[in-house]
């Protein structure tokens, strides 16, 4: 299995507990729960029951087998109701047992009272008997902190432990691409982003024109719908979602930009944002450093993949299908650039944070992320890609990333030492410039004069392993 080594290693910690332990797990859909899940299985003693959208009576039925055949070889007959299944695992379980419960709010939906009866058994049985390590997994990110770890929940504060399974960074996802150089792993990524499932189905044996056309364009191909397949699975009225995903991917990012693209109340128009939020799509972002109210807030679709299916698939669905499936795909590779370049200061914050991480940079950054806002020297707006700050507020780290087919120009390096006298405030200031196509021979010289640091795209796989 690729990555997860941090996951497995926090699920074995609480399997070899010597007490009862109960952990809620979650993420959104295709990020890799049940994969986790099945390899922790491996070397554990697991009852691993995957829940249906089905009716309770069924989903009993099919639980009372698990259990009856794991603990006792034989299927008598099933249960009367779900506390009864749970006192029989309690009088079972001799030794330590992992009884994990895969997309738990299938079960939940159809019948709520099975949140209640976990909470008595836990609380009057499992707790004693100490052998039992409790797993709820599932992929409605809302339904599990609201329903299940929220404070109206009958399992409230009942966890000892929550998992949020999130997508890969660029270095992890690469490790899916063998065959392809380090820029193509960076441009795969940049399209798909780090759900395992979908960096699956791209092939490293051929190009990437011909995996976005024959994975992606193509009618029938998995990820030819899948966003919109997803978003079906767990919403309804879709359309206004769409519409709002459109727009951002398009360049609106103020909630009064999408409301006008799309014709629907700001009022109406937040509260979509606000579900897009908590199902791991949008984000909602602002200058590194203000607080999370600021009112320079934006939006920004945070899945890579998403936001090149609703850039390109979505706006463009008729046209493509008139151009057909070489021609679209060439359409596409011609504005690659533009999608790329947001997508490289993504991965160029996770590098950084990898470093952090690793104690490679020289200080631990207290706030990271884009700037912008006025420049008081130029009186104009201005930004920085990349800006860290340490814990004092007196130190930064100032970083330019550039994705584009010509070494960067002296005049970009200008820029960022004119966007940096914006903070007055802080003194000791260092610059990162990193760049796909490398630097002039000025950049290079006046970099070396100030101590500024200039790195390549093989430079970001010069990491340190978390």
């Amino acid at each position: 299995m690729i990555g997860r080594k941090e996951e497995i290693k926090h699920l074995e910690a609480l399997y070899s507990s010597n007490s009862f332990e109960y952990l809620v797990m979650y993420g959104r859909r295709r990020v890799g729960k049940t994969t986790i899940l099945q390899e922790f299985s491996k070397n554990a003693n697991t009852v691993f029951y995957p829940a249906q959208a089905k009716n309770d009576k069924l989903n009993l039925e099919d639980f009372s087998k698990m259990i009856q055949f794991h603990f006792d070889g034989v299927f008598i007959s099933s249960f009367k109701n779900w506390r009864d299944a749970f006192e029989y695992i309690d009088k079972k379980a001799d030794k330590r047992t992992a009884i994990i419960i895969d997309e738990f709010p299938f079960l939940a939906d159809e019948n709520p009272t099975i949140k209640s009866m976990l909470q008595h058994t836990i609380d009057h049985l499992w707790k004693k008997n100490g052998n039992i390590f409790l797993i709820l997994c599932g992929s409605s990110v809302s339904f599990m902190e609201t329903d299940v770890m929220g404070n109206k929940s009958p399992l409230h504060d009942r966890q000892t432990s929550s998992l949020e399974i999130k997508p890969f960074d660029y270095l992890d996802s690469s490790l899916f691409f063998e065959h392809f150089t380090n820029e193509q792993k960076l441009m795969a990524y940049g399209i798909l982003g780090g759900i395992p499932r979908y960096l699956e189905a791209f092939d490293d044996r051929i190009s990437l024109e011909e995996n976005i056309a024959s994975k992606i364009i193509k009618n029938g191909a998995y990820l030819h719908e899948e966003p919109i397949n997803l978003l079906r699975a767990e919403l309804r009225k879709t359309n206004v979602y769409n519409s709002i995903l459109s727009a951002i991917a398009n360049g609106k990012s103020k909630v009064t930009e999408i409301s006008d693209s799309i014709h629907e109340e700001r009022s109406k128009v937040s509260k979509y944002l606000l579900t897009l939020q908590t199902m791991r799509l949008i984000e909602k972002t602002v200058p590194c450093g203000e607080s999370k109210d600021s009112r320079k807030g934006i939006y920004v679709i945070s899945d890579n993949f998403y936001k090149f299916w609703f850039r390109y698939e979505f706006t463009n669905n008729a046209y493509y299908e008139m151009l057909g499936v070489e021609k679209a795909t060439e359409d596409i590779m011609n504005d690659i650039s533009n999608l790329m370049g947001d997508a490289f200061e993504r991965i160029c914050m996770e590098y950084l944070i990898r470093q952090a991480k690793a104690g490679q940079l020289e200080f631990i950054p207290c706030k990271i992320g884009k700037w912008w806002g006025n420049n008081p020297l130029i009186k104009a707006q201005d930004d920085v890609d990349i800006l860290l700050i340490d814990k004092t507020g007196k130190k930064a780290l100032f970083v330019e990333c550039k994705y584009t087919n010509k070494k960067m120009p002296h005049s970009e390096y200008e820029d960022l030492k004119t966007a940096m006298m914006a903070f007055e405030n802080i003194a000791d200031k260092k610059m990162m410039f990193i760049s796909k196509s490398g630097f002039e021979d000025s950049v290079i010289r006046h970099a070396k004069e100030d101590g500024a640091i200039l790195l390549g795209t093989d430079d970001l796989f010069k990491v340190s392993a978390l």
